[in-house]
């Protein structure tokens, strides 16, 4: 069989018989039964002529041709199958001819009234649809909803931040067991920071312009800024009222801090490359390393997930990894703000770990721009960064040095006022610890404090100075120098990090501190502010926790590898427990015993006396119950405990030791004071044992016994 050949432009196969009866009508057939039966008839007329031609041209061909073709062999078929499919294509594709048809059926004159034309019927849909599967039906909008809300609790980050306040739960507890009466570690600066949250609060709902002037340290001036101030929880602080509500508020900041370090690092770890346990163990070690336990009294030290967060959402926004580098269409410039937000926020909770921490971003930013002017000269050619993306920068950094110099604004004033407030090196030399520092761990961690009461027992200043970070954390450290899915400079780069931040963790004590905390001190403005230089740990106990995250991300890749050879392609039992063994060892290594003693109760006469008033006694450690206790209301108060002790409150605690006389009365008259509160069960040992029930009539005083207090009215 012979394909049929071009006679006028249109050529077709002849059909024969049946075949040619199941010929499929035209498109333009398809139409009216008149102009059905037309194109018919006129169909009908090209295929004689088509099969003449194809008769004709086609006998000295078919001398040639392969009798298995002929037979309907399938090459045949295929060769039949395509000139019809040629043919139809040519003439449904031909306007003429359908123009021609229409006219020679109207000319026809038997159009619609042909009996057999009129029986022809439009072709239907295909009769196997009816097994088709039935379409899906459209979800409501509450299908819709469960839908989205089950994609969102299985995401990664809902994952990651259930998982982390879940961790921070069980890593701080008891503190969450009685949270109105208790605090973690002591009752001392606790105390002072569960008042700072309330102070803020309160005072920026009623009367904003006070901030810096606080009811503590009365009458002195900027009295808010005698320490850090925590600022950035203000907005906790807006919620409750009295001392209670203070401390419930502190130990709910204060497991939340955890949750949001643990998180930060995590996310910081992820952004740079690391795989999910390998983040994981990043943001476990960073939150729970020993040495922080020691720290366990101070929320602004513990409130340091903001650093991580920040650099993670900048680090996304610049479309920048440690594993991938710079890759400029993952840039948005959304998370460029998002993370000098961050940023500022975390400035706000104080300067004894913001300040390092605007620096570093003030040193990244300086590097950046040198790398990226020095590419560019080097090439030739510009690197893609955006217009966008650098008004995100400018906008963004001018918004977090903003917050920095309206913070330093009031610690300057405190200064100039208190010069004697400020440090000098030979206050720095008093917590410095010694290299030994970094393999002692603190007395509240479960697995080592034990061990090495002999090591601590040896340290001048041992809260400061035990800087263990983990030993688990050293050795993954130490293996991913050696193993790691970062590059080799990469990992050169977070050693020496390490080892830098170290020498300056060390503060005097590293050659004196000649050529690492010294410099700092002297030329960078509010470093001399810095009293524990052993905190600078923190960046170390990052950077170790960077190392072991790409360690343990080669492990999972490799572990991944192993199994993909497998049949069934899963882990085992014990590859899995390999993956999770590092995670494991950092959760347990940060176990703590930090004791939760019993907030003393606020005393009944402090919840009606008036202001301004002086609670006696009066020391650094009873002033800041004295704070706590003031949150009923804030009264002024004379008492008040920071890192430093204005020289006026000194000459109060030192007149007010004979009181009640007529010195004592006149000069805390003199100062403003109404009212004096001598607490009964705390004056054993003191001038105010024998005077506490002396007559007062002749100083013009009253006295009057309120609860376990008595109180003098000037």
């Amino acid at each position: 069989m012979t394909s049929g050949q071009p006679g006028t432009g249109n050529a077709r196969p002849t059909p024969t018989g049946a075949a040619a009866e199941s010929q499929p009508p035209t498109k333009a057939a398809a139409g009216t039964p008149t102009q059905q039966n037309a194109a018919t008839k006129q169909d009908a007329a090209e295929s004689g002529t088509a099969a003449s031609d194809s008769t004709t041209k086609g006998t000295d061909a078919s001398k040639d041709s392969d009798p298995a073709e002929d037979s309907g062999t399938v090459d045949g078929a295929v060769k039949d199958s395509a000139a019809i499919k040629d043919s139809k294509s040519a003439k449904d594709s031909d306007p003429a001819k359908d123009g021609d048809t229409a006219k020679d059926a109207k000319a026809d004159g038997t159009g619609g009234k042909d009996k057999a034309d009129s029986e022809v019927k439009p072709v239907g849909p295909e009769r196997w649809e009816a097994f088709a599967s039935a379409p899906e039906p459209k979800p409501s909008i509450v299908s819709r909803v469960v839908r989205a809300v089950g994609r969102f609790l299985i995401h990664e980050w809902t994952l990651a931040a259930l998982g982390a306040l879940a961790l921070a739960v069980l890593m701080t507890w008891p503190t969450l067991r009685y949270p109105r009466y208790t605090l973690p570690q002591d009752y001392w600066d606790p105390s002072l920071q569960a008042w700072q949250m309330a102070w803020s609060g309160h005072i920026l709902l009623a009367e904003p312009a006070r901030l810096w002037q606080s009811n503590t340290f009365f009458p002195e001036l900027w009295s808010f800024a005698f320490s850090d101030t925590l600022l950035g929880y203000a907005p906790a602080g807006m919620v409750g009222s009295g001392p209670e509500d203070a401390v419930l508020r502190y130990n709910i900041m204060f497991v939340l801090a955890h949750a949001l370090a643990t998180l930060g690092a995590y996310a910081l770890a992820r952004q740079l490359g690391a795989g999910r346990i390998g983040a994981a163990v990043a943001g476990v070690s960073y939150t729970y390393a020993p040495w922080l336990l020691a720290q366990a009294g101070h929320l602004h030290v513990l409130s340091n997930g903001g650093i991580p967060l920040a650099l993670a959402m900048l680090a996304r926004g610049h479309g920048w990894s440690l594993r991938h580098g710079y890759r400029p269409e993952r840039r948005h410039d959304g998370w460029v703000y998002a993370g000098w937000l961050v940023a500022a926020w975390q400035l706000s909770l104080g300067f004894g770990i913001g300040l390092p921490f605007a620096y570093f971003l003030a040193g990244a930013v300086l590097v950046t721009a040198v790398l990226f002017f020095a590419r560019r000269l080097r090439t030739g050619q510009a690197v893609p960064f955006g217009r966008r993306l650098f008004a995100a920068d400018v906008l963004g950094g001018v918004l977090f040095a903003g917050v920095g110099l309206l913070m330093a604004f009031p610690f300057f004033k405190v200064t100039e006022l208190h010069p004697y407030a400020e440090r000098t090196i030979a206050d720095i030399s008093l917590f410095s610890p010694p290299a030994s520092g970094f393999v002692t761990a603190p007395g509240e961690s479960r697995i080592w404090g034990g061990l090495h009461e002999g090591a601590r027992a040896a340290l001048p200043w041992h809260p400061e100075m035990t800087l263990l970070p983990g030993f688990v954390l050293y050795a993954l450290a130490a293996g991913g120098l050696l193993f790691s899915v970062w590059r080799l400079r990469h990992r050169l780069l977070l050693l020496a990090g390490v080892l830098l931040t170290m020498a300056f963790a060390m503060g005097t004590r590293f050659f004196d501190g000649t050529f690492t905390y010294v410099p700092l001190f002297e030329h960078l403005p509010g470093w001399s502010g810095l009293r524990t230089p052993g905190r600078l740990m923190l960046w170390t106990t990052l950077l170790l926790g960077l190392l072991a995250a790409g360690a343990v991300t080669a492990l999972t890749d490799r572990v991944r590898e192993l199994t993909a050879q497998r049949i069934p392609s899963w882990p085992g039992p014990w590859l899995r427990m390999a993956t999770l063994l590092p995670l494991l060892l950092v959760t347990v290594e940060g176990l703590n015993t930090t004791p939760h003693p019993v907030v003393p109760t606020q005393p009944a006469a402090m919840r009606s006396a008036e202001g301004p008033l002086l609670v006696l006694p009066s020391n650094q450690s009873l002033d800041q119950h004295v704070m706590l206790w003031s949150t009923s209301g804030f009264p002024d108060v004379v008492n008040g405990g920071s890192g430093f002790t204005p020289r006026q409150l000194d000459d109060v605690r030192r007149v007010s030791q004979s009181f009640p006389d007529q010195t004592s009365v006149d000069y805390l008259r003199t100062l403003g004071v109404r009212t004096v509160v001598l607490l009964r069960g705390q004056v054993a040992g003191t001038p105010w044992e024998i005077s506490i029930d002396a007559p007062v009539e002749s100083l013009g005083i009253s006295r009057q016994d309120v609860g376990d207090a008595v109180v003098y009215r000037l």
